[in-house]
């Protein structure tokens, strides 16, 4: 018998979790690439890059999770559970890296003032970090929910 730990793969809370990530992935994506002003610093290119990746790889794992759930089984295999929890910790890290750069540039140029930057445009860079950093947590929070039951297969 499998140990269920709420939040693990195949769970609806792991779903719950996944979908978080999709909302605020995509919404960080949307608020920086709203206007496509961006491009003119490499951490705003890649927080949109990670945010990139952190999306398909949430939406092809909710997909995954959906399925268990309704089909009641998911054959949990050590090797399978470790590439995820692996790609969880790598996307996580990187999210959390993009997060924290896109904020310290941001509130560089809000503290610059507006002959830099325009302030409505740095409050759109404001708002897609905050959701960089939302994402960030639901991701990581999965990652060790995986973690804490891969000692168990």
């Amino acid at each position: 018998m499998e140990e269920e730990v709420p939040g693990a793969m195949g769970t609806s809370a792991s779903l719950a979790l996944r979908l978080g990530q999709i909302i605020f992935s995509s919404a960080s994506l949307l608020f920086m690439s709203f206007r496509v002003e961006f491009y003119s610093f490499t951490s705003y290119c890649f927080l949109v890059t990670i945010m990139g990746l952190v999306i398909p790889w949430s939406m092809a794992l909710a997909l995954v999770d959906a399925y268990s759930i309704f089909l009641k089984s998911l054959p949990r295999r050590q090797r399978i559970m470790l590439i995820i929890i692996i790609g969880d910790w790598v996307l996580s890290f990187l999210s959390l890296a993009a997060a924290c750069s896109t904020a310290s540039v941001t509130n560089l140029l809000v503290e610059a003032g507006e002959q830099y930057w325009p302030l409505n445009l740095c409050r759109r860079y404001q708002l897609s970090a905050a959701t960089a950093f939302f994402s960030w947590f639901l991701s990581f929070g999965s990652s060790l929910f995986n973690l804490w039951l891969l000692p168990s297969l």
